[in-house]
């Protein structure tokens, strides 16, 4: 990476953004959070990763998101991450929250996954090293494990946040019946478990299903939603078919062309049909949605621009939806009937 001109940061940076709690804890998190999933491993310049982390945080986005896996490689987004935080934002350090978390794939062996307690703190020391920190905000165990006892995972937790590796203790991609089990664990061995990260979207609306919206509410959990664009399909871009230069076309790793029919593409164009009523892009609706409700603490959002957050921080501006418009979205996303 070239070393570019010093970063001062923009002195009005708290000024546009909301800040909501995690449940009933004491921490705030900025609405609007920068997932470092997509485009931090090593087919990104350093320039583009420099120019997103720089403007995130010039737009108040305090929250940067990783996870030991992130890449690609598996550890590329935090070795990337550890450079651009030594030299742009170490004088920063009490303003930004980082978080982390480990639970799928990352060595080989028997050791390199799951919620036990070996691959818990192996994997927090491995991050810390990564991105040059001596902590993080938010540790996360990244799945549910069925081969593993809960309470290990969550003592492991405990151990790592005891230590000083790290503030608080999260959750991902739990449903509702097992986060509530985690939950009376961590009182009773009093870890300071805040927050659930799990996928959420107008077109995947799982958490609703499962439970775990509901649980974390009734057990004072905050509720940070990853995928919320639908790995960007819940943009303008796709309303008329895929783009040559699509992460669909480019990078189909999560993306398939063959899942993206007529019928998606219809259920699209309805939903900007809404959004347009409202004076918002497909986009901005849609971060609007996830945000509807104080249930739900913060989106994370992952961007291959900086250009690309600002529209991302406009959804802020109207986060407010009528009976009917709830109610036109949910028409909008059923499958046309079959004639």
């Amino acid at each position: 990476m070239d070393i570019r001109k010093t970063y001062v940061a923009n002195k009005n940076r708290y000024d546009g953004m909301e800040y909501r709690k995690a449940g009933e804890s004491g921490l705030y998190l900025p609405a609007i959070s920068l997932g470092l999933w997509h485009n931090f491993g090593e087919r990104n310049s350093p320039e583009q990763m420099q120019d997103i982390l720089r403007e995130a945080f010039d737009l108040g986005i305090t929250h940067f998101d990783l996870a030991n896996n992130y890449g690609p490689p598996y550890g590329e987004a935090e070795r990337n991450f550890g450079i651009l935080y030594q030299r742009d934002f170490r004088p920063y350090r009490e303003e930004l929250l980082i978080s982390t978390k480990a639970g799928y794939d990352m060595w080989e062996g028997p050791y390199g996954n799951g919620g036990s307690r070996k691959y818990l703190l192996t994997s927090c020391d491995a991050s810390l090293k990564r991105m040059n920190l001596d902590y993080v905000d938010i540790f996360y165990h990244h799945r549910m494990d069925p081969d593993t006892p809960l309470m290990e995972t969550m003592l492991a937790l405990l151990q790592i946040v005891q230590s000083g590796k790290a503030i608080y203790a999260g959750i991902s991609n739990y449903d509702g019946e097992t986060m509530k089990k985690a939950v009376e664990i961590a009182k009773e061995i009093r870890l300071p478990l805040v927050i659930n990260q799990n996928r959420y979207s107008i077109l995947d609306r799982k958490v609703e299903e499962n439970g775990l919206k509901k649980a974390a509410k009734e057990e004072g959990m905050g509720l940070i939603c990853f995928s919320p664009l639908a790995q960007g399909l819940l943009s303008n871009r796709y309303v008329e078919g895929i783009p040559e230069d699509s992460r669909m076309m480019k990078d189909g790793r999560y993306l398939h062309k063959e899942d993206f029919t007529e019928e998606k593409r219809q259920m699209l164009a309805r939903l900007l049909k809404i959004a347009g009523e409202r004076g918002q892009s497909l986009s901005e609706m849609a971060l609007s949605w996830v945000l509807r409700d104080k249930s739900t603490t913060s989106v994370l959002v992952g961007v291959s621009k900086k250009e690309q957050l600002w529209e991302n921080v406009k959804a802020l501006e109207n986060t407010c939806f009528t009976a009917e418009e709830e109610e036109a979205i949910r028409m909008a996303t059923v499958p046309t009937p079959k004639s």
